[in-house]
C-alpha cells in the first residue's frame, strides 16, 4: 500500500476516507428493534405530528372564536364572574357549606392542595413494576374516584349556572361599540343630582346613563309619567320600591329621565 493511498489528511491525523458512519446509534439490546437516530428520523416525526395538530388547533380558532364580552366596569356590581370550564369544579366547591364563607380557605386552598399534593407523592407510594390497572388497586382506586369528583363538581357546577344570564352580562351593547344616541345632559340640573345620589339608579343603569345591567337611559321614549309609573312600581328586572327620595324629588327625577330623548 503506498502512503496516502486510501488515507484523508485532517489536520495531523490520519483517517479512512471510507470510514464515515451512518447516523445511526449504537444497537440497545434492550430496545430492539427502536434504535433510529433521534437526528433527523425521531425528530421529523415529532414534527410532523405537531404540525397536523397545530393546523387542527388554528383551523378550531378561525372556525369557534373565542367568546368575547364587553369592557370590564366597575361600576356594574351585578356582574358575576365564572371562571372557564375546567375551573369549574373548583368552583363549585366554593358553594358548599365545609368550603364556603367562614371555610373558605377549605375549599380553595387545602381541597386542591391534598390533590395535588397526592398527585406529586404517586411516583413514591406506588412503586411497583406492573403496569396493569388490576395489578394496582390502590393506585387505580384513587384515580378513578379522582376522576368521578371532577366530573361530577363540574357537572353539579355546569347545571346550577344559569347560562343565559352569563350571556347576557357579557352581552357587546351599543355603549361598547360607542354607539350612543345623540342627547345632551345638563349636568347642573337638580334631576341629574337626584339621580347622582341615588345609589340603585347608579347601580343598575350607569353613571352616565348608558346602562350597566339595567337598560340603556338616554334617548328613552317614555313620559315623566311612564318614567315616575316604573321607578315606584318596578318593570321587568327592576324592583319596586328602591327610590328613597321625596315625591317632589321624584318628579325632578321623572321628568329629567323622560327629558334624555335623541337630539333630531
Amino acid at each position: 500500500m503506498q502512503r496516502g493511498k486510501g488515507m484523508k489528511f485532517v489536520g495531523d491525523s490520519r483517517v479512512k476516507a471510507n470510514n464515515r458512519m451512518p447516523n445511526v446509534p449504537k444497537d440497545y439490546t434492550e430496545y430492539p428493534g427502536k434504535t433510529e437516530a433521534f437526528w433527523p428520523d425521531f425528530l421529523l416525526k415529532e414534527w410532523m405530528v405537531g404540525a397536523v395538530f397545530l393546523i387542527g388547533y388554528l383551523l378550531l380558532t378561525v372556525a369557534h372564536p373565542s367568546p368575547l364580552e364587553g369592557p370590564a366596569d366597575p361600576t356594574n356590581a351585578s356582574y358575576i364572574p365564572l371562571p372557564d370550564w375546567y375551573f369549574l369544579s373548583m368552583y363549585q366547591l366554593l358553594k358548599y357549606t365545609y368550603a364556603s364563607g367562614p371555610y373558605n380557605v377549605i375549599g380553595a386552598m387545602v381541597i386542591p392542595g391534598i390533590a395535588f399534593g397526592a398527585l406529586a407523592l404517586i411516583p413514591f407510594l406506588d412503586t411497583t413494576p406492573e403496569r396493569r390497572p388490576s395489578k394496582r388497586p390502590l393506585p387505580t382506586a384513587f384515580m378513578l374516584l379522582a376522576v368521578a369528583a371532577l366530573i361530577y363538581t363540574t357537572w353539579e357546577s355546569v347545571e346550577a349556572t344559569d347560562w343565559d344570564a352569563v350571556d347576557a352580562q357579557g352581552e357587546i351593547t351599543d355603549k361598547h361599540l360607542g354607539l350612543l344616541p345623540d342627547v345632551e345632559i345638563d349636568e347642573t340640573s337638580e334631576g341629574y343630582e337626584i339621580y347622582q345620589a341615588q345609589a340603585s339608579c347608579i347601580g343598575c343603569h350607569g353613571g352616565d346613563l348608558a346602562g350597566v345591567s339595567g337598560p340603556m337611559l338616554l334617548g328613552n321614549e317614555l313620559t315623566a309619567e311612564e318614567v315616575q309609573e316604573v321607578i315606584v312600581n318596578g318593570r321587568g328586572g327592576m324592583p319596586a320600591g328602591t327610590f328613597t327620595g321625596t315625591d317632589e324629588e321624584l318628579q325632578v327625577l321623572a321628568e329629567f329621565i323622560a327629558g334624555l330623548k335623541e337630539a333630531e
